[in-house]
C-alpha cells in the first residue's frame, strides 16, 4: 500500500503534552514502515524560525512556515507530526484548507494539571501577573470546537491516548493496520484439547 501523507496536528496548552504523544505516535508509525517527519516548538526554532519572537505576529509568522514545510511533505507522502500550541481557531483552520489532508488532535489538561507539571512555575508567574500574554491565562487560548481527536493528557495514560490517535488513523485510511503479532497463545483447555486430538491420530 503507497503512503498517503498527512499532518497530525498535536494543539494545546503549553504541558498538555503535545510533544509527549507526537514522540511514540512518531516511533509507532516508524515501526510500521511509514515515511515521518516531526515538527514541534523546539526543533523549528533552532533552524526554520531562530529569527522570531513570541509577538503574536511572529507566532503567526512561525505557523506559516511550519504549514509551508508541513504541505510540502504531506503532499510528497509523508506523515507530518506537529506539535505546536496554536491557540487560534481561525489559524489552525487556515493550516488545514492550507495542508488538505489534515487530522487535529487536541491535547487537553486542567489547568490544576498543567501547574503540577509546570517545573519552571510559568504558570504560576502568569497567574501572578508576572508574566504577560501568556496563552491561556493572560492570552486567549480557542479550544478546537470539533477535533478530529481529543486526549485529556490528565487522566489517560500515554498509551491510550496513542491509541486513541493510532484507530482514527487507521478509520481515515493514512496508516496501515499493524500487521497481527503472533497469533494470540491457547488456553490450557485448548492446549489439552489439541494434545488430545493429535494423541487420538496416533500423533503423539
Amino acid at each position: 500500500m503507497e503512503q498517503k501523507g498527512v499532518t497530525v496536528w498535536f494543539t494545546g496548552m503549553s504541558g498538555a503534552g503535545k510533544t509527549a504523544l507526537a514522540r511514540p505516535l512518531e516511533e509507532e508509525l516508524r515501526r510500521r514502515g511509514l515515511k515521518v517527519e516531526r515538527l514541534d516548538g523546539d526543533i523549528v526554532r533552532q533552524s526554520l524560525t531562530r529569527d522570531l519572537g513570541f509577538s503574536k505576529e511572529d507566532r503567526d509568522k512561525n505557523i506559516e512556515r511550519v504549514t509551508f514545510v508541513a504541505k510540502l511533505l504531506t503532499r510528497n507522502g509523508v506523515a507530518v507530526l506537529c506539535s505546536f500550541i496554536s491557540p487560534y481557531r481561525a489559524v489552525r483552520a487556515q493550516v488545514a484548507q492550507e495542508v488538505g489532508n489534515f487530522v487535529e488532535v487536541y491535547c487537553y489538561a486542567s489547568l490544576d494539571t498543567l501547574v503540577a507539571r509546570d517545573v519552571k512555575g510559568l504558570y504560576k508567574k502568569a497567574l501572578a501577573g508576572e508574566i504577560e500574554n501568556f496563552t491561556g491565562i493572560s492570552d486567549p487560548y480557542e479550544a478546537p470546537e470539533n477535533p478530529d481527536v481529543m486526549v485529556d493528557s490528565g487522566t489517560e495514560t500515554i498509551e491510550e491516548s496513542l491509541a486513541k490517535v493510532l484507530a482514527k488513523l487507521e478509520e481515515l485510511g493514512y496508516v496501515p493496520p499493524r500487521p497481527e503479532a503472533e497469533a494470540a497463545p491457547y488456553t490450557d483447555d485448548e492446549e489439552a484439547e489439541i494434545e488430545a486430538r493429535l494423541e487420538a491420530l496416533g500423533y503423539l
